[in-house]
Formats: C-alpha cells, sequence, structure tokens
C-alpha cells in the first residue's frame, strides 16, 4: 500500500516513515512535509493526493504549542479541525483511508479521576488544544467511514518535536547537565510514548481494516515527576531535583491531572501490547547514543 504521511519531519511522522521503510518493505512510504502540503489549503490537499495517489493517509499534522494554542483558537480549530474535515472530504471522494493523531488531552474535565478513559468514555477537554482535537475526531467520523482515530499521549522521539526545540527528555537532560534546579509537576498522570513504537502500532492497525477510534500508548503510567526520575536513574545523573504541583507551576493553559488511556479496542483488534514506558524509554536513551 502507498502511505502518504503528513508532517513527515516530526518526531512521530518521521519514525511512521522511517518504520515503513525498515519493517514493512511491500508498502511505500509518502513523506510530506509544510513545505509539501498546506492542510489547512483544500487545493493544496487535493493537489498532493492527486499527484501521489495513496491508498492511506497518516494524518500527523498538528498545531501542538500548548500554551500558544491557548491565545490562538482560530489557528488551532483551522489545523486541527478544519484541516482534518478537509482530509477526511478528499479521502472520502477518492477512496482514501484516513488515520488521524488525536491526544490524551480531549480528556481531563472529571477532576477525581484515577480510572483510565476508555474509547467510549465521553472527551472532556480543559483547554483549546484538546477541544480542537475533539472537534478534529468528531468531523472526521462524521464525513468518511474509512479512518482510524488514534489518541495517544506524551510522545517523545530522537527527531524531537518539530517546531518545540526538543522533547521532555532531551529537555531534563539539558537541564541536569547544566546544573539547574529542576522541579517537575507530580500531579498530572499520563504514560509517556516512545514514537517508534507508536509508528509501528500505527501501521500493524490500518493493516487489520478494522476502522474506527483507538486509544495507543506505552504501557503503565506515571506522573512527570516520576518520568523525570527515571530519566536521571537511567543516565546516571543526580541533579538538584524536586517535584511541584500545578498550581505552583504558573502556565498559560490547565491540563489535566489524569489523562492514562485504556487500550481496550487495540487488544480486541487482537494487536499486542506494546512495551511499558520504562523499558521504552531506556530503548530511546540508548538510541540517542547510538544516533
Amino acid at each position: 500500500m502507498r502511505y502518504m504521511v503528513i508532517g513527515s519531519n516530526g518526531q512521530l511522522g518521521g519514525d511512521i516513515v522511517q518504520v515503513l521503510k525498515d519493517s514493512f518493505p511491500q508498502h511505500t512510504a509518502i513523506p510530506l512535509t509544510h513545505k509539501d502540503i498546506e492542510v489547512a489549503d483544500e487545493q493544496s490537499v487535493r493537489a498532493a493526493l492527486e499527484a501521489h495517489h495513496p491508498e492511506v493517509v497518516i494524518d500527523t499534522a498538528a498545531y501542538h504549542k500548548v500554551d500558544e494554542v491557548e491565545t490562538n483558537p482560530e489557528k488551532a480549530f483551522a489545523v486541527n479541525a478544519i484541516a482534518p474535515l478537509t482530509l477526511a472530504k478528499l479521502c472520502k471522494e477518492m477512496d482514501i483511508i484516513l488515520v488521524f493523531l488525536s491526544t490524551d488531552y480531549v480528556f481531563g474535565k472529571d477532576a477525581s479521576r484515577t480510572k483510565p478513559y476508555t474509547e467510549h468514555d465521553a472527551p472532556g477537554p480543559l483547554n483549546v488544544y484538546g477541544a480542537s482535537k475533539v472537534a478534529g475526531e468528531y468531523l472526521v467520523q462524521t464525513h468518511w467511514e474509512k479512518h482510524f482515530i488514534v489518541r495517544t499521549s506524551g510522545l517523545y522521539g530522537l527527531r524531537g518535536a518539530s517546531g518545540k526545540g526538543g522533547n521532555f527528555i532531551e529537555l531534563m537532560l539539558r537541564l541536569a547537565r547544566e546544573g539547574k534546579d529542576i522541579k517537575v509537576v507530580n500531579d498530572q498522570r499520563l504514560t509517556p510514548t516512545y514514537t517508534i513504537d507508536l509508528a509501528t502500532a500505527l501501521i500493524n492497525l490500518v493493516e487489520t481494516g478494522r476502522f474506527g477510534l483507538y486509544h495507543i500508548t506505552s504501557e503503565d503510567d506515571c506522573t512527570w515527576y516520576e518520568f523525570a526520575g527515571k530519566i536521571f536513574e537511567l543516565s546516571q545523573l543526580n541533579p538538584s531535583f524536586a517535584p511541584t504541583t500545578s498550581s505552583e507551576f504558573k502556565t498559560t493553559v490547565v491540563r489535566p491531572g489524569y489523562s492514562v488511556l485504556a487500550k481496550d479496542g487495540i487488544y480486541s483488534a487482537g494487536l499486542p501490547a506494546m512495551r511499558p514506558w520504562q523499558e521504552a524509554l531506556a530503548a530511546y536513551l540508548s538510541a540517542r547514543i547510538a544516533k
């Protein structure tokens, strides 16, 4: 199959292209960056689809600078909701499978939550980013049945997040090596997910042909503080490091206190669980040294 990967210079998009080349040689990867396609422009999207004739489109493009998004809702909805709608309409017209990447930030309203969210739980976002992604999900669902909507969480990959200056792991390592005092929130629980693992799971999911909404993350969960602690432990670093709370760590946007995702969908589809986040983190740290 011919896979068009929109956002191929991002940490997830780049790994999808790499995984297709390395592990799924029967498929063809068509990598597109922002220079190749403007997802908010219908003519640009149509031209790309007609030029490359993909059988599957994976849309990893997103406006995901969460703090910045909060004060730019128009841009957020244009990229995270209207652009996926355009893709859904054109994919329907050309009979192309659409994969739309969403986020654990579609949840968070339930402040007392301690049980992982299933695919059947109603969304309740706390911020503009989450709201724009929920809108994108609904628009894709209502316009084209041949879709995979995949919610994931806490992404990190070797390419770093495009436009974000790296990822959480790289930030922690840099602060530790600079001898900075480090405080990390200990009241936001999620599942950090290695993009190379997610990329493999995505291709396996598409191959099932079982369209719908899925949660895909690494196994287990942690707070950002616990994640940072494991980063330092595996890297044999001992920085000045302390927990803090979301209320003390002032930002312009409210983030979910609990956004762990249950993965009933992929298990029902016969796909294996991904490795625990601790193992994935160790693999990432080894890979970045070997890079």
